[in-house]
């Protein structure tokens, strides 16, 4: 099959590999029809490459119709069509029983501390070979796959492996009060998803900020409130704050994480980890890694005090220095994960309907061939073209 694999920092390629089979009696193949490019995808393309190995499958937001199942499958059958939400959840464990399906202990990766395997995501969260690709092997097939209906284009249920339900904990975890406010930094996929979320659920004000044309003309369009950071600069927060009585909003949601602009220190540093040799870049990673923390610093000046941020945007330090004098004296709720896209599914799917209210159809800027996937993370990573959002169909 062909399939969409890392060979180095800023270097993937779409080659042909083997493919998948079935391993356990609970596994199916999936037949790829859709598959998305992440913001955390980036983060592989240019700063987790200690973690990685040449010829790693990438990709976590799939969907296709099933080809074969195992001999246990029982949930669905060949022609289904199904969505793969980027955990790799057993789904009846102790975590996944309580809706923490990113925790799941029958898949968490324990050689590096870490929680629930993910689909095309690093060594650190179990090698699993991603979407990126014309077949997936997809485990736990009688709780994993999300059964959807044939008919409707794919973008209607796609981003239910990870754009829409990350978009949807990132705001429910921000626990914005009913009529109340909150400001999205960083408007890329899961951004401006999120804020779409907040006025759905009812947030009186949506505060997006952004530093590309492109993504702020998409955020408005669907009623957020936009600032510009290149504008406001180091008066974002006294322009966010001038919006609510001098307070700050109710909640914010930090949809940047690593990959906050100004801070040029931490940004060398991420850069010259990344030219090292993988063992050496990794043990540094793993212990003395820092962070680009802008984003996460203007939220905590930007919520008001007793208000809520919630933390979507991927951060990868082990070093990391908090404001906790601030945090503590501002009495700040602190909430943050990857998202459990099984808690999320129920909710959600109800709203993928045609009147689409979360304005999922259309929400991709760019639908490309899988063979075009190593120009769209070029494209993805610097900012151009307009791309905010590209599916690949393999």
């Amino acid at each position: 099959m062909r399939a969409l694999t890392w060979h180095g920092k800023r270097d993937v390629r779409v080659e042909t590999v083997p493919d998948p089979r079935l391993e356990k009696p609970d596994d199916v193949i999936v037949r790829i029809t859709s598959t998305g490019i992440c913001g955390s995808d980036l983060h592989l393309y240019e700063l987790l490459t200690p973690y990685l190995t040449p010829g790693d499958i990438l990709g976590h937001e799939p969907m296709g119709v099933v080809e074969e199942v195992g001999t246990g499958v029982t949930a669905v059958a060949p022609g289904d069509r199904v969505v793969v939400p980027f955990n790799v959840s057993c789904g009846d464990c102790f975590m996944c029983d309580r809706g923490l399906h990113s925790q799941c202990e029958t898949t968490q990766v324990h050689a590096h501390g870490k929680g629930a395997s993910l689909f095309g995501y690093t060594k650190l969260y179990g090698q699993v070979p991603g979407g990126q690709a014309e077949y997936l092997r997809v485990p736990f097939g009688n709780t994993l796959p999300v059964k959807v209906e044939h008919g409707p284009p794919d973008e209607r249920y796609v981003y239910l492996s990870d754009v829409l339900p990350t978009a949807w904990q990132a705001v429910d975890y921000a626990a914005v009060p009913p009529g109340g406010t909150v400001t999205v930094l960083g408007l890329g996929p899961i951004g401006d998803m999120a804020a779409r979320v907040a006025l759905h659920r009812g947030a009186s004000e949506v505060i997006g900020v952004d530093l590309v044309p492109e993504r702020l003309e998409r955020a408005r369009a669907r009623g957020v409130t936009v600032l510009d950071a290149r504008e406001h600069g180091k008066d974002l927060v006294t322009a966010i704050r001038d919006r609510t009585d001098g307070r700050g909003t109710d909640a914010v949601v930090d949809a940047v994480g690593m990959e906050a602009h100004g801070a040029p220190v931490a940004k060398a540093g991420h850069f010259l980890v990344g030219l090292l040799p993988g063992a050496l870049a990794e043990k540094l990673m793993d212990r003395v890694g820092v962070d680009r923390l802008a984003a996460l610093y203007t939220a905590v000046e930007a919520v008001r005090r007793g208000g809520t941020v919630s933390v979507v945007g991927v951060y990868g330090g082990m070093a990391d220095p908090m404001p906790m004098m601030t945090m503590f004296d501002k009495q700040i709720q602190l909430r943050m994960g990857q998202a459990n896209v099984h808690r999320w599914v129920r909710e959600i799917l109800p709203l993928l309907n045609d009147a689409d209210p979360l304005g999922v159809q259309g929400f991709a800027t760019h639908t490309l061939p899988l063979e075009e996937g190593p120009d769209a993370y070029r494209t993805f990573q610097a900012k151009e073209d307009g791309m905010v959002k590209t599916l690949l169909t393999p």
